[in-house]
Protein backbone atom coordinates (compact mmCIF):
# COMPACT_ATOMS: atom_id res chain seq x y z
CA UNK A 1 0.00 0.00 0.00
CA UNK A 2 3.15 2.16 0.77
CA UNK A 3 4.30 1.63 -2.45
CA UNK A 4 1.25 2.36 -4.15
CA UNK A 5 0.90 5.26 -2.57
CA UNK A 6 4.45 6.42 -3.62
CA UNK A 7 3.65 6.51 -6.94
CA UNK A 8 0.36 8.23 -6.79
CA UNK A 9 2.28 10.78 -5.25
CA UNK A 10 5.02 10.61 -8.03
CA UNK A 11 3.12 10.62 -11.03
CA UNK A 12 0.82 13.92 -9.47
CA UNK A 13 4.21 15.50 -8.94
CA UNK A 14 4.89 14.94 -12.26
CA UNK A 15 1.87 16.18 -14.08
CA UNK A 16 1.79 18.93 -11.91
CA UNK A 17 4.41 21.04 -14.43
CA UNK A 18 2.66 19.77 -17.38
CA UNK A 19 -0.76 20.64 -16.28
CA UNK A 20 0.99 24.23 -15.55
CA UNK A 21 1.99 24.33 -18.87
CA UNK A 22 -0.94 23.40 -20.22
CA UNK A 23 -2.92 26.26 -18.26
CA UNK A 24 -0.51 28.91 -18.99
CA UNK A 25 -0.94 28.01 -22.83
CA UNK A 26 -4.51 27.98 -22.93
CA UNK A 27 -4.46 31.78 -21.28
CA UNK A 28 -2.03 32.75 -23.95
CA UNK A 29 -4.25 31.51 -26.39
CA UNK A 30 -7.24 33.16 -25.04
CA UNK A 31 -5.39 36.32 -24.98
CA UNK A 32 -4.71 36.02 -28.53
CA UNK A 33 -8.04 35.17 -29.40
CA UNK A 34 -9.11 38.57 -27.29
CA UNK A 35 -6.20 40.55 -29.17
CA UNK A 36 -7.43 39.09 -33.11
CA UNK A 37 -11.47 39.92 -32.06
CA UNK A 38 -10.37 42.89 -30.49
CA UNK A 39 -8.84 43.64 -33.85
CA UNK A 40 -12.04 43.83 -35.85
CA UNK A 41 -13.81 46.90 -33.88
CA UNK A 42 -13.43 49.61 -36.27
CA UNK A 43 -11.57 51.98 -34.22
CA UNK A 44 -8.97 49.00 -33.93
CA UNK A 45 -8.92 48.93 -37.61
CA UNK A 46 -8.64 52.04 -37.82
CA UNK A 47 -5.84 52.63 -35.52
CA UNK A 48 -3.89 49.74 -37.91
CA UNK A 49 -4.43 51.31 -40.84
CA UNK A 50 -3.15 54.22 -39.69
CA UNK A 51 -0.15 52.09 -38.41
CA UNK A 52 0.22 51.15 -42.20
CA UNK A 53 0.09 54.73 -43.42
CA UNK A 54 3.08 55.82 -40.67
CA UNK A 55 4.95 52.64 -41.85
CA UNK A 56 4.47 54.27 -45.92
CA UNK A 57 4.95 57.82 -44.65
CA UNK A 58 8.48 56.19 -42.94
CA UNK A 59 9.51 53.91 -45.77
CA UNK A 60 8.77 57.08 -48.51
CA UNK A 61 11.06 59.25 -45.76
CA UNK A 62 13.57 56.69 -45.73
CA UNK A 63 13.93 56.93 -49.46
CA UNK A 64 13.99 60.77 -49.99
CA UNK A 65 16.71 61.72 -46.94
CA UNK A 66 18.55 58.28 -46.81
CA UNK A 67 20.72 58.94 -50.02
CA UNK A 68 20.73 62.81 -49.07
CA UNK A 69 22.52 61.30 -45.42
CA UNK A 70 25.04 58.79 -47.58
CA UNK A 71 26.63 61.54 -49.13
CA UNK A 72 26.76 63.63 -46.70
CA UNK A 73 28.77 60.94 -44.72
CA UNK A 74 30.91 60.59 -47.14
CA UNK A 75 32.09 63.60 -46.46
CA UNK A 76 32.32 63.51 -42.76
CA UNK A 77 36.48 63.15 -43.32
CA UNK A 78 38.44 63.05 -39.78
CA UNK A 79 35.70 62.59 -37.70
CA UNK A 80 35.71 60.00 -35.29
CA UNK A 81 35.06 55.97 -35.88
CA UNK A 82 32.41 55.60 -33.01
CA UNK A 83 30.42 58.49 -34.39
CA UNK A 84 30.96 57.39 -38.16
CA UNK A 85 29.74 53.82 -36.82
CA UNK A 86 27.26 55.15 -35.05
CA UNK A 87 25.65 57.40 -38.35
CA UNK A 88 25.90 53.63 -39.94
CA UNK A 89 24.05 52.45 -38.00
CA UNK A 90 21.40 54.47 -37.79
CA UNK A 91 21.35 54.77 -42.09
CA UNK A 92 20.55 51.62 -42.14
CA UNK A 93 17.66 51.51 -39.73
CA UNK A 94 16.01 55.11 -40.67
CA UNK A 95 12.83 53.83 -41.80
CA UNK A 96 12.44 52.61 -38.18
CA UNK A 97 13.89 55.90 -36.93
CA UNK A 98 11.33 57.70 -38.91
CA UNK A 99 8.56 55.19 -38.20
CA UNK A 100 9.36 56.30 -34.40
CA UNK A 101 9.54 60.22 -35.16
CA UNK A 102 5.73 59.64 -36.89
CA UNK A 103 4.10 57.65 -34.58
CA UNK A 104 4.67 59.05 -31.10
CA UNK A 105 3.41 62.75 -32.52
CA UNK A 106 0.61 61.15 -34.10
CA UNK A 107 -0.40 58.87 -30.87
CA UNK A 108 -0.06 62.37 -28.71
CA UNK A 109 -2.58 63.87 -30.87
CA UNK A 110 -5.10 61.17 -30.68
CA UNK A 111 -4.85 61.23 -26.90
CA UNK A 112 -6.04 65.08 -27.13
CA UNK A 113 -8.22 64.33 -29.76
CA UNK A 114 -10.05 61.24 -28.55
CA UNK A 115 -10.62 58.36 -26.08
CA UNK A 116 -7.46 56.97 -24.85
CA UNK A 117 -8.30 53.30 -26.50
CA UNK A 118 -8.59 54.59 -29.73
CA UNK A 119 -4.84 55.25 -29.99
CA UNK A 120 -3.88 52.20 -27.44
CA UNK A 121 -2.49 50.09 -30.86
CA UNK A 122 -0.88 52.88 -32.24
CA UNK A 123 1.00 53.55 -28.58
CA UNK A 124 1.97 49.66 -28.87
CA UNK A 125 3.66 50.06 -32.45
CA UNK A 126 5.66 53.00 -31.18
CA UNK A 127 6.55 51.62 -27.92
CA UNK A 128 7.84 48.30 -29.96
CA UNK A 129 9.63 50.71 -32.47
CA UNK A 130 11.18 52.49 -29.89
CA UNK A 131 12.65 49.79 -27.89
CA UNK A 132 13.86 48.26 -30.83
CA UNK A 133 15.66 51.02 -32.02
CA UNK A 134 17.04 51.74 -28.88
CA UNK A 135 18.35 47.91 -28.03
CA UNK A 136 20.01 48.22 -31.20
CA UNK A 137 22.09 51.03 -31.03
CA UNK A 138 23.06 50.04 -27.27
CA UNK A 139 24.29 46.69 -27.98
CA UNK A 140 26.33 48.13 -30.39
CA UNK A 141 28.61 48.58 -27.38
CA UNK A 142 29.25 44.85 -27.66
CA UNK A 143 32.25 43.90 -29.87
CA UNK A 144 31.78 40.49 -29.91
CA UNK A 145 29.27 39.87 -33.34
CA UNK A 146 27.59 36.59 -31.50
CA UNK A 147 26.97 37.99 -27.84
CA UNK A 148 25.64 41.17 -29.83
CA UNK A 149 23.31 39.46 -31.38
CA UNK A 150 21.99 36.83 -28.50
CA UNK A 151 21.52 40.29 -26.17
CA UNK A 152 19.53 41.85 -29.10
CA UNK A 153 17.29 39.43 -29.83
CA UNK A 154 16.55 38.91 -25.97
CA UNK A 155 16.44 42.45 -25.41
CA UNK A 156 13.80 42.76 -28.00
CA UNK A 157 12.04 39.32 -26.78
CA UNK A 158 11.49 40.81 -23.33
CA UNK A 159 10.60 44.59 -24.45
CA UNK A 160 7.87 43.00 -26.26
CA UNK A 161 6.46 40.56 -23.51
CA UNK A 162 6.52 44.11 -21.27
CA UNK A 163 4.95 46.10 -23.84
CA UNK A 164 2.18 43.35 -24.18
CA UNK A 165 1.81 42.72 -20.76
CA UNK A 166 3.13 39.21 -20.61
CA UNK A 167 5.62 38.86 -18.42
CA UNK A 168 3.71 37.52 -16.32
CA UNK A 169 2.70 34.56 -18.42
CA UNK A 170 5.84 33.91 -19.96
CA UNK A 171 7.62 34.00 -16.36
CA UNK A 172 5.23 30.92 -14.94
CA UNK A 173 5.77 29.53 -18.23
CA UNK A 174 9.29 29.19 -17.66
CA UNK A 175 9.72 28.52 -14.28
CA UNK A 176 7.15 25.21 -14.74
CA UNK A 177 9.83 23.96 -17.21
CA UNK A 178 12.36 22.68 -14.44
CA UNK A 179 14.05 19.75 -12.91
CA UNK A 180 15.17 18.79 -9.92
CA UNK A 181 18.28 16.94 -8.57
CA UNK A 182 18.20 16.11 -5.08
CA UNK A 183 16.93 19.04 -2.78
CA UNK A 184 17.89 21.60 -5.78
CA UNK A 185 15.00 22.81 -8.41
CA UNK A 186 16.32 24.05 -11.73
CA UNK A 187 14.09 26.31 -13.87
CA UNK A 188 14.55 27.54 -17.20
CA UNK A 189 13.97 30.94 -15.31
CA UNK A 190 16.58 30.70 -12.94
CA UNK A 191 18.41 29.70 -15.66
CA UNK A 192 17.67 33.19 -17.33
CA UNK A 193 17.60 34.91 -14.86
CA UNK A 194 21.66 33.59 -13.95
CA UNK A 195 22.92 34.31 -17.46
CA UNK A 196 21.31 37.40 -17.53
CA UNK A 197 22.66 38.78 -14.00
CA UNK A 198 25.97 37.22 -15.16
CA UNK A 199 26.32 39.15 -18.22
CA UNK A 200 25.39 41.98 -17.19
CA UNK A 201 27.99 41.51 -14.01
CA UNK A 202 30.83 40.87 -16.71
CA UNK A 203 29.95 43.61 -18.66
CA UNK A 204 29.89 45.66 -15.89
CA UNK A 205 33.28 44.15 -14.56
CA UNK A 206 35.23 44.39 -18.11
CA UNK A 207 34.20 47.83 -18.19
CA UNK A 208 35.72 48.56 -14.81
CA UNK A 209 38.76 46.28 -15.98
CA UNK A 210 39.13 48.40 -18.98
CA UNK A 211 38.85 51.92 -17.50
CA UNK A 212 41.34 50.81 -14.29
CA UNK A 213 43.68 49.08 -16.80
CA UNK A 214 44.42 52.60 -18.85
CA UNK A 215 44.52 54.52 -15.89
CA UNK A 216 47.35 52.32 -14.20
CA UNK A 217 48.91 52.06 -17.92
CA UNK A 218 49.50 56.09 -18.24
CA UNK A 219 50.62 56.50 -14.45
CA UNK A 220 54.45 56.66 -15.62
CA UNK A 221 55.78 56.35 -11.42
CA UNK A 222 54.65 52.58 -11.69
CA UNK A 223 57.00 49.99 -13.43
CA UNK A 224 55.66 48.58 -16.71
CA UNK A 225 56.16 44.75 -14.79
CA UNK A 226 54.36 46.19 -12.07
CA UNK A 227 51.71 47.74 -14.51
CA UNK A 228 51.06 44.47 -15.73
CA UNK A 229 50.87 43.03 -12.41
CA UNK A 230 48.25 45.28 -11.16
CA UNK A 231 46.09 44.92 -14.44
CA UNK A 232 46.23 40.83 -14.06
CA UNK A 233 44.90 41.76 -10.46
CA UNK A 234 42.56 43.48 -11.25
CA UNK A 235 41.16 41.80 -13.92
CA UNK A 236 41.10 38.40 -11.24
CA UNK A 237 39.60 40.77 -8.61
CA UNK A 238 36.66 42.09 -10.89
CA UNK A 239 35.91 39.32 -12.90
CA UNK A 240 35.75 36.74 -9.80
CA UNK A 241 33.33 39.36 -7.99
CA UNK A 242 31.30 39.37 -10.93
CA UNK A 243 31.09 35.66 -10.71
CA UNK A 244 31.02 34.57 -7.40
CA UNK A 245 27.83 38.04 -6.55
CA UNK A 246 26.13 36.77 -10.03
CA UNK A 247 25.35 33.06 -8.80
CA UNK A 248 24.53 34.58 -5.08
CA UNK A 249 21.98 36.76 -6.27
CA UNK A 250 19.93 34.29 -8.29
CA UNK A 251 20.55 31.98 -5.43
CA UNK A 252 22.93 29.99 -6.04
CA UNK A 253 24.23 28.30 -2.77
CA UNK A 254 27.74 28.71 -2.85
CA UNK A 255 28.90 25.95 -0.43
CA UNK A 256 28.42 23.61 -3.47
CA UNK A 257 31.62 24.98 -4.84
CA UNK A 258 33.25 23.07 -2.44
CA UNK A 259 33.18 19.56 -4.27
CA UNK A 260 33.99 21.52 -7.01
CA UNK A 261 36.73 23.52 -5.84
CA UNK A 262 38.24 19.76 -5.02
CA UNK A 263 37.90 18.50 -7.85
CA UNK A 264 39.67 21.49 -9.70
CA UNK A 265 42.59 20.65 -7.03
CA UNK A 266 42.77 17.31 -8.46
CA UNK A 267 42.81 17.83 -11.86
CA UNK A 268 45.67 20.84 -11.43
CA UNK A 269 47.69 18.36 -9.56
CA UNK A 270 47.41 15.79 -12.37
CA UNK A 271 46.89 17.65 -15.91
CA UNK A 272 47.29 21.04 -15.33
CA UNK A 273 50.69 20.89 -13.77
CA UNK A 274 53.04 22.79 -17.01
CA UNK A 275 49.42 25.66 -16.96
CA UNK A 276 50.14 26.05 -13.11
CA UNK A 277 53.71 26.57 -13.30
CA UNK A 278 53.31 28.99 -16.30
CA UNK A 279 50.79 30.93 -14.32
CA UNK A 280 53.22 31.22 -11.14
CA UNK A 281 56.26 31.62 -13.43
CA UNK A 282 55.23 35.01 -14.90
CA UNK A 283 53.96 35.95 -11.32
CA UNK A 284 57.54 35.93 -10.30
CA UNK A 285 58.66 37.02 -13.44
CA UNK A 286 56.40 40.29 -12.45
CA UNK A 287 57.04 40.54 -8.97
CA UNK A 288 60.65 40.30 -9.23
CA UNK A 289 61.45 42.81 -12.33
CA UNK A 290 63.92 40.78 -14.21
CA UNK A 291 61.90 40.95 -17.66
CA UNK A 292 59.47 43.59 -18.24
CA UNK A 293 57.31 44.69 -21.11
CA UNK A 294 60.45 46.77 -23.46
CA UNK A 295 63.22 44.84 -22.58
CA UNK A 296 65.69 43.37 -25.37
CA UNK A 297 66.52 39.55 -24.50
CA UNK A 298 67.87 36.86 -26.20
CA UNK A 299 66.94 32.90 -25.60
CA UNK A 300 69.05 30.48 -27.50
CA UNK A 301 68.92 31.46 -30.98
CA UNK A 302 65.92 34.00 -30.37
CA UNK A 303 66.51 37.72 -30.57
CA UNK A 304 63.64 40.47 -29.61
CA UNK A 305 62.00 42.32 -27.37
CA UNK A 306 59.28 41.87 -24.81
CA UNK A 307 56.07 42.83 -26.19
CA UNK A 308 53.88 41.66 -23.92
CA UNK A 309 53.59 40.02 -20.39
CA UNK A 310 50.88 37.26 -20.16
CA UNK A 311 49.78 34.90 -17.39
CA UNK A 312 50.54 32.11 -19.74
CA UNK A 313 53.59 32.96 -21.96
CA UNK A 314 55.81 35.95 -23.26
CA UNK A 315 55.70 37.45 -26.49
CA UNK A 316 58.95 38.35 -28.02
CA UNK A 317 59.10 39.88 -31.45
CA UNK A 318 62.10 39.77 -33.42
CA UNK A 319 63.59 41.94 -36.09
CA UNK A 320 62.11 39.97 -38.90
CA UNK A 321 58.64 40.51 -37.60
CA UNK A 322 58.75 37.01 -36.07
CA UNK A 323 56.26 36.93 -32.60
CA UNK A 324 57.77 34.38 -30.63
CA UNK A 325 55.59 33.16 -27.56
CA UNK A 326 58.17 31.86 -24.82
CA UNK A 327 56.41 29.80 -22.32
CA UNK A 328 57.17 31.94 -18.53
CA UNK A 329 58.73 28.90 -17.54
CA UNK A 330 61.24 28.75 -19.89
CA UNK A 331 61.94 32.55 -18.96
CA UNK A 332 62.64 31.27 -15.31
CA UNK A 333 64.69 28.09 -15.87
CA UNK A 334 66.40 28.53 -19.16
CA UNK A 335 69.41 31.26 -19.19
CA UNK A 336 67.89 34.44 -20.15
CA UNK A 337 69.91 37.12 -21.65
CA UNK A 338 68.38 40.79 -20.71
CA UNK A 339 70.07 43.32 -22.99
CA UNK A 340 68.33 46.16 -21.43
CA UNK A 341 68.10 44.74 -17.89
CA UNK A 342 69.56 47.62 -15.54
CA UNK A 343 70.21 50.63 -18.37
CA UNK A 344 69.91 50.58 -21.85
CA UNK A 345 73.64 50.86 -23.31
CA UNK A 346 74.69 47.76 -24.92
CA UNK A 347 78.27 47.48 -26.10
CA UNK A 348 79.25 45.59 -28.78
CA UNK A 349 82.35 44.32 -30.14
CA UNK A 350 83.74 44.14 -33.59
CA UNK A 351 87.02 42.31 -35.36
CA UNK A 352 89.49 43.50 -37.77
CA UNK A 353 92.90 43.10 -39.33
CA UNK A 354 95.39 45.17 -41.02
CA UNK A 355 98.73 44.68 -42.85
CA UNK A 356 102.28 44.57 -40.92
CA UNK A 357 103.22 47.84 -42.93
CA UNK A 358 100.86 49.84 -41.19
CA UNK A 359 101.61 52.18 -38.37
CA UNK A 360 99.36 50.09 -35.37
CA UNK A 361 98.94 53.83 -33.59
CA UNK A 362 97.42 55.12 -36.76
CA UNK A 363 95.32 52.45 -37.06
CA UNK A 364 93.72 52.21 -33.74
CA UNK A 365 93.31 56.79 -34.32
CA UNK A 366 91.77 56.00 -37.70
CA UNK A 367 89.03 52.90 -36.05
CA UNK A 368 87.95 54.84 -33.26
CA UNK A 369 87.30 57.63 -35.21
CA UNK A 370 85.44 55.77 -38.04
CA UNK A 371 83.14 54.32 -35.49
CA UNK A 372 82.33 57.51 -34.06
CA UNK A 373 81.01 58.81 -37.21
CA UNK A 374 78.37 55.98 -37.10
CA UNK A 375 75.51 57.88 -35.67
CA UNK A 376 74.16 55.34 -33.50
CA UNK A 377 77.13 54.77 -31.62
CA UNK A 378 77.64 57.31 -28.28
CA UNK A 379 80.35 60.10 -27.75
CA UNK A 380 79.59 59.47 -24.09
CA UNK A 381 80.92 56.09 -23.75
CA UNK A 382 83.65 56.43 -26.37
CA UNK A 383 84.88 53.66 -28.82
CA UNK A 384 88.34 52.00 -27.91
CA UNK A 385 90.25 50.25 -29.92
CA UNK A 386 93.35 47.38 -28.95
CA UNK A 387 95.52 44.91 -30.74
CA UNK A 388 94.45 41.98 -29.40
CA UNK A 389 97.44 39.44 -31.26
CA UNK A 390 100.04 39.08 -34.09
CA UNK A 391 98.17 36.91 -37.11
CA UNK A 392 99.99 34.71 -40.05
CA UNK A 393 99.27 37.78 -42.48
CA UNK A 394 97.56 40.54 -40.08
CA UNK A 395 97.94 42.09 -36.97
CA UNK A 396 94.61 41.34 -35.28
CA UNK A 397 92.17 44.50 -33.56
CA UNK A 398 89.10 44.92 -31.50
CA UNK A 399 86.95 47.78 -31.88
CA UNK A 400 84.35 47.96 -29.22
CA UNK A 401 81.46 50.47 -29.24
CA UNK A 402 78.24 51.69 -27.31
CA UNK A 403 74.58 52.14 -28.46
CA UNK A 404 72.05 52.63 -26.21
CA UNK A 405 68.86 51.11 -28.59
CA UNK A 406 69.36 47.33 -28.97
CA UNK A 407 65.64 47.16 -30.51
CA UNK A 408 67.00 49.08 -33.37
CA UNK A 409 68.91 45.85 -34.07
CA UNK A 410 72.59 44.85 -33.69
CA UNK A 411 73.70 43.42 -36.99
CA UNK A 412 72.86 46.71 -38.47
CA UNK A 413 74.88 48.56 -36.68
CA UNK A 414 77.95 46.59 -36.73
CA UNK A 415 77.78 46.61 -40.67
CA UNK A 416 77.59 50.39 -40.71
CA UNK A 417 80.73 50.26 -38.50
CA UNK A 418 82.40 47.89 -41.02
CA UNK A 419 81.64 50.16 -43.86
CA UNK A 420 82.78 53.37 -42.00
CA UNK A 421 86.07 51.36 -41.45
CA UNK A 422 86.45 50.58 -44.95
CA UNK A 423 86.11 54.39 -46.34
CA UNK A 424 88.29 55.42 -43.55
CA UNK A 425 91.12 52.71 -44.15
CA UNK A 426 90.81 53.82 -48.30
CA UNK A 427 91.40 57.25 -47.23
CA UNK A 428 94.10 56.80 -45.60
CA UNK A 429 95.86 53.88 -46.93
CA UNK A 430 95.21 51.46 -44.55
CA UNK A 431 95.32 47.42 -46.25
CA UNK A 432 93.37 45.14 -44.90
CA UNK A 433 95.50 41.96 -46.15
CA UNK A 434 94.14 38.63 -46.96
CA UNK A 435 95.64 34.75 -46.65
CA UNK A 436 97.84 34.23 -50.14
CA UNK A 437 99.10 31.04 -50.99
CA UNK A 438 101.62 30.39 -53.40
CA UNK A 439 102.37 27.11 -55.42
CA UNK A 440 105.20 25.64 -57.36
CA UNK A 441 104.79 23.39 -60.22
CA UNK A 442 107.61 20.81 -60.60
CA UNK A 443 108.84 19.93 -63.90
CA UNK A 444 109.44 15.78 -63.72
CA UNK A 445 112.51 15.95 -66.06
CA UNK A 446 114.39 18.24 -64.11
CA UNK A 447 113.45 16.55 -61.05
CA UNK A 448 114.96 13.26 -62.39
CA UNK A 449 112.49 11.37 -60.43
CA UNK A 450 109.07 9.87 -61.44
CA UNK A 451 105.93 10.11 -59.33
CA UNK A 452 105.27 7.63 -57.26
CA UNK A 453 102.32 5.37 -57.73
CA UNK A 454 100.38 4.48 -54.89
Amino acid sequence: MATDAQSASGAAAAADPAQQVQDIALGILGQTNSFILGLMRPWNAYQIGIILALFVVAHLLRAIFGPRLHDWMRTREGWPKWRMRLLVMLHRRLRLVFFVLTAWPTYWIMQEATWPSRSYLIGIAGSLALAWLVIAIVTRLITNGFIRAVVRYAGWTWATLIILDLTDEAQSLLDSLSVTIGETRLSAWLVVQAVAVLWALIFVARLASSTASGQIRRNEEISPSMQVLAVKFVQVALYGAAFFIGLRTVGVDLTGLAVLSGAIGVGLGFGLQKVVSNLVSGVIILLDKSIKPGDVISLGETFGWIQTLGARYASVLTRDGKEYLIPNEDLITGQVVNWSHSNEFVRLDIYFGTAYGDDPHEVRRIAIGAAASVDRVLRMKAPVCHIVGFGDSSVDYILRFWIRDPTAGLTNIRGNVYLALWDAFRENGISIPFPQREVRMLNDAEDGAAPTRA
